[in-house]
């Protein structure tokens, strides 16, 4: 099964990784770290809490303007 991952910098270092199909986050001090505790946790979840695929999700970014 193929599934998202959007990654970010924490503030503490290191990356916080999310799997929106799930909602499981998690961190790690690399990406892949983080990547490999993603997936971990999201196959944990998914034994517990089974899914369906639902198709390849689509991922953009998007400008907003931040008024001080």
């Amino acid at each position: 099964m193929i599934l998202s991952a959007i990654l970010s910098p924490a503030p503490e270092g290191g990356y916080v990784a999310l799997n929106p199909e799930t909602g499981c986050t998690t961190q790690g001090e690399s990406v892949p770290e983080a990547l490999a505790n993603l997936k971990e946790a999201t196959e944990l979840y998914i034994e517990e809490f089974p899914i369906q695929p639902t198709g390849n999700c689509l991922l953009t970014s998007f400008e907003a303007e931040v008024h001080a």
